[in-house]
């Protein structure tokens, strides 16, 4: 086994009798670790001779799955990723076509057949529409892997039942097959294959040869020779060697000990540790220096009480796989280190200053514009981990780490959910696994016997539910820390983390962030209440607006009513009211005494 996939790749095609070769094909194959994690890609596409434009279609139909897959989120899967570039490849050639002067007239649009493989690992994803095909040729058989859309009127005459660009929505065939070493992979154009009998198909492919683009000629001429009046494309891939199968953080938590308890000056798999940074009943933290760079990493070790517990160990390796996937200033990296591991544990790079707790207790009434400045750097790192498809789940004051020059990162990964992480790593990460328990109140992080990710004070009411959560939960535990970093104090007490049932939450009151003691206008506390609600469809839509509320005052918060002084000053209103009370007794008693 090779420690990564190595293939041999050929292809040839011909605008035959035509004058225009409306085929179009391509490949990408990256270097690691793109190639590990995202794989190889390879398409083929056959615009329709009835369209003058499906040129265009098949040649941006392929450029662009090519150049759009390595674009998409780590955290997608093979399938996911491929299937929302189809899916925006298709809107955009439809809508050229209801742009065009063939809007009526599907035939002569935007319209191409479309296949395509991801190579990753040892297995082939395929994506098909139309009536252009994939092959594997596999110890001399020939098996067609891809099914023909094409609906056929009689004898003689038929038309693509389903097509890129042919509609709005898009509906596109999914297989995974298995690959071995030896395996040909190979794409047609129907040029080629309904003029090549299956048989002669399989004896040529089968044919020892020095180069695949000489067996796609070869096939081509054939096609030519035995009367194809179509355009002819043929691309052949050979898988010559796979890589060895990818260790899951399940895997790797059995296949690793256990690092042993260290101290100053101890070295581990190449560094030297500086000093404890942290120890609890979870986990072990250590300042460290790699010994080949000088340069300095935190690692973070698991405790041997929890050797047994095969989901937190799990987490722990995720962090380190989540940091090193996501390139955001304020979001926590990866250490960079190529040495192998004879233990396990985590090495991210070390963030200089305080934790965010630590500043408030310095800093304990921070002015607005500082708390927006936090708030904003916060925002940036979700929103980079959101692009990823990644949602943090733990966000709280021990989490985030403030530079002595004002700089925000966002730590501790541990509790963040992957979508897509099921497939590169074929164990799934549970949304129900506990972390952290609520502060000052361990009881309340308790929901039904299940525990939740994160800090139960800044966690959104919907995983009290026992939902997955969203964007959107992020966005409240951020709103939550807004709130606290502005008052010290929570919007709902500790009383979310009791409300398991919806009926429950309905009965949340929001406590108003206004105060006499505090300078904060009447619409940020309306930006903090819409943040803040149990419903999180009742919340911003995304990070991004809650952020610019901050700074810009929403009209409908302006213009909507006051609360009244009695909730906004209750203090003030009732020594008003006792005061007016006592100029009304003072001036009766005066009448009194005037009439007697």
């Amino acid at each position: 086994m090779n420690n990564t996939l190595s293939l041999e790749i050929g292809h040839y095609t011909s605008a035959g009798l035509k004058p225009e070769n409306q085929d179009s094909c391509g490949a990408r194959v990256p270097l690691d670790p793109q190639l590990g994690l995202k794989g190889a890609a390879f398409a083929i596409a056959d615009g329709i001779s009835s369209s003058p434009v499906s040129a265009i279609a098949s040649q941006t139909a392929v450029k662009s799955f090519l150049d759009d897959y390595y674009c998409t989120s780590d955290g997608w899967n093979v399938q996911q990723a491929a299937e929302r570039v189809l899916k925006a490849t298709n809107a955009w050639l439809y809508g050229q076509t209801q742009q065009s002067p063939y809007r009526f007239e599907r035939d002569k649009g935007y319209v191409c057949t479309f296949s395509a493989a991801i190579l990753q690992g040892a297995e082939a994803h395929l994506f098909h529409l139309g009536d252009s095909r994939i092959y594997r040729l596999r110890r001399g058989t020939l098996e067609q892997l891809t099914h023909d859309h094409r609906k056929w009127v009689g004898e003689v005459h038929s038309y693509l039942s389903r097509a890129l660009g042919a509609s709005q929505r898009l509906d596109v065939d999914y297989r995974q097959v298995s690959l071995e070493p030896g395996d040909l992979l190979v794409f047609t154009t129907d040029g080629v294959h309904e003029t090549l009998p299956h048989e002669f198909l399989t004896e040529q492919l089968a044919l020892p040869t020095t180069s695949l683009n000489t067996t796609a000629k070869a096939l081509v001429d054939a096609a030519l020779a035995n009367g194809s009046n179509d355009n002819l494309t043929v691309q052949l891939v050979r898988v010559t060697g796979l890589p060895e199968p990818v260790k899951t953080p399940m895997e790797q938590a059995g296949s690793l000990p256990l690092p042993p308890l260290l101290k100053a000056g101890d070295s581990l798999d190449g560094y030297i540790i500086e000093r404890e940074i942290h120890a609890s009943s979870r986990s072990h933290v250590y300042l460290a220096t790699d010994k080949s760079s000088g340069i300095q990493a935190i690692l973070k070790m698991p405790s041997i009480d929890l050797a047994d517990d095969p989901a937190y160990l799990e987490r722990l390796l995720m962090e380190e796989w989540i940091a090193r996937r996501v390139n955001s200033t304020h979001v926590v990296r990866a250490a960079t280190s190529h040495r192998p591991r004879n233990f396990l544990y985590t090495a991210m790079e070390v963030v200089e200053g305080q934790t965010l707790r630590q500043w408030m207790t310095d800093n304990p009434d921070p002015q607005l514009e500082t708390v927006r400045r936090i708030v904003e750097q916060i925002a940036s790192g979700l929103q980079a981990l959101h692009r990823a498809e990644i949602l943090h789940q733990d966000l709280r004051p021990e989490n985030i780490i403030i530079s002595p020059a004002g700089t925000v990162t966002v730590i501790d990964l541990g509790s963040a959910r992957v979508d897509g992480i099921a497939e590169t790593f074929s164990a799934t990460i549970s949304a129900t696994f506990a972390t952290t328990d609520i502060e000052d109140n361990p009881d309340s992080a308790v929901n039904s016997g299940q525990q939740i990710l994160g800090t139960a004070l800044y966690t959104a009411p919907e995983y009290f539910l026992g939902d997955m959560g969203s964007a959107r939960s992020d966005l409240f535990s951020l709103a939550v820390l807004t709130y606290h970093l502005l008052s010290g104090e929570f919007p709902y007490g500790t009383q979310v983390a009791r409300c398991t049932t919806v009926a429950a939450q309905h009965k949340l009151r929001y406590r108003s962030v206004l105060s006499e003691t505090r300078a904060i206008p009447a619409w940020i506390d309306a930006t903090l209440k819409k943040a803040l609600q149990p419903n999180p469809r009742l919340r911003h839509e995304a990070l991004s607006e809650f952020v610019y509320e901050l700074r810009h005052p929403n009209p409908q918060y302006l213009h909507a009513t006051r609360p009244p002084l009695m909730e906004r000053y209750p203090v003030r209103f009732w020594q008003s009211v006792s005061g007016v009370l006592l100029l009304t007794v003072l001036y009766l008693l005066s009448l009194i005494s005037s009439s007697a």
